[in-house]
């Protein structure tokens, strides 16, 4: 039983559990958008919307935190057949991913399920992705104002109201149905 067990173990060593979730945030930061498992996916998620929390503090100590927590791991592209090196995860996650959030309170990511199965043990496939539409400022509401109501006693309130409510109902009806007959004949 896993009473009061925290966290995904996901049937690896508590190093390879640090690994695993430092290379898939590092995927994403990177690329935008990753496929995983569904397990994997729901296990990266907090860590990294966590990382996306400090990029848009943006302060010293917040990058020194992201590195500690992450890693840096370098940007690479292939030109002319040989790696060439564009920048790092850190830097990409402070200086793009982090200010494109400014304006969000959480909910950076996203899980996207897929109708494909992995191959080898059929687990579930999702994307998970960085949510790129922008904020929509909402309107704060306006509260229903409502009329403060006179403490009345009911035995005072009913007898006068009742004959003023009902009166009026009867006499606009009664015109409309006699109109009605007489277009009809």
């Amino acid at each position: 039983m896993r009473h009061r067990v925290y966290g995904r173990h996901l049937s690896r060593t508590p190093s390879h559990r640090v690994a695993l979730k430092r290379n898939l945030a590092a995927s994403l930061f990177e690329h935008g958008t990753i496929e995983t498992t569904l397990e994997k996916a729901k296990f990266v998620q907090p860590f990294a919307e966590k990382l996306i929390t400090l990029a848009k503090k943006g302060s010293l100590h917040d990058r020194r935190r992201a590195i500690a927590l992450l890693q840096d791991r370098a940007i690479c592209t292939v030109k002319d057949d040989e790696p060439e090196k564009v920048g790092t995860v850190i830097s990409k996650l402070f200086s793009e991913v982090g200010p494109q959030f400014a304006e969000r309170n959480g909910g950076y990511t996203r899980i996207i399920k897929l109708p494909l199965r992995r191959v080898g043990d059929n687990g579930k496939l999702v994307l998970l992705q960085l949510v790129t539409e922008k904020v929509a400022p909402s309107a704060p509401k306006a509260k229903a104002a409502k009329a403060p109501v006179a403490p009345e006693s009911p035995v005072e309130s009913a007898p006068e109201e009742a004959p003023v409510e009902a009166a009026p109902a009867v006499e606009e009806q009664a015109p409309v149905e006699e109109e009605t007959k007489s277009q009809d004949n």
